[in-house]
């Protein structure tokens, strides 16, 4: 296993808006503990075998927007695959937000 994975990015990405300052440290720190081998568990981040093996969900509540986001990842072996950031509306992930991370995969896979 390689400590301090690169994180690579299929889409989207963690910027300052739409997060506020404090939600996008909090996100950054996540990642960075994921980049050096760490895993993470609920309430921070939940498995997402749905989507795919390896596949999980970072929560990160953004206290000044009102928002909560989710940073859908996937940890590999040589490195941290960002498949989806999004604000989440409803308890369940959106059937739409899940095929997408799948099609995504299938392509990152392929190369």
């Amino acid at each position: 296993m390689i400590l301090n994975k690169p994180v690579v990015w299929l889409h989207n990405e963690i910027k300052t808006p739409p997060f506020s300052r404090e939600a996008r440290l909090k996100s950054g720190f996540l990642l960075r503990e994921l980049q050096l081998g760490e895993s993470l568990e609920m309430p921070e981040s939940r498995p997402m075998p749905s989507i795919g093996k390896r596949c999980h969900e970072l929560r990160v509540v953004d206290k000044d927007t009102n928002k909560t986001w989710r940073i859908i990842y996937r940890v590999d072996d040589d490195a941290i695959v960002i498949l989806e950031v999004f604000p989440k509306k409803t308890e369940q992930t959106p059937k739409k937000v899940i095929d997408t991370c799948k099609k995504r995969i299938k392509r990152y896979d392929s190369l």
